[in-house]
């Protein structure tokens, strides 16, 4: 049991930077071209966790929209209970990333 939790903090502690809460709705797009609806829950400049209804393999390609930045590649890392996480292919550069962040938020208010 106490190699489950040490598991889990090192896989929590490998990303590369903090994620932001957000609520965005997008599609991906799988390979063949099959687009599943995706709901952002969180992001970071490199990846984001998102829920969908569709049942998606870990190390699946996905290519997503995202507000200002148009299409991003990405590839899913890891996929359990309807949520997937992602891992951009090339991380999303700091002055672009503040900008979609405030894109985001403006989806909020």
């Amino acid at each position: 049991m106490a190699a489950f939790g040490l598991g889990a903090r090192v896989q929590q502690d490998r990303r590369e930077a903090p994620r932001e809460e957000v609520y965005h709705r997008t599609r991906g797009m799988l390979p063949g071209g099959q687009t599943v609806p995706l709901q952002l829950v969180n992001i970071s400049a490199g990846g984001f966790m998102a829920r969908t209804e569709a049942e998606i393999e870990p190390e699946t390609p996905l290519r997503i929209r995202l507000p200002l930045l148009g299409e991003r590649e990405a590839e899913v890392r890891w996929a359990l209970a309807g949520r997937i996480g992602c891992q951009f292919v090339r991380p999303i550069d700091l002055a672009q990333y503040l900008e979609l962040l405030g894109a985001l938020a403006k989806e909020v208010r």
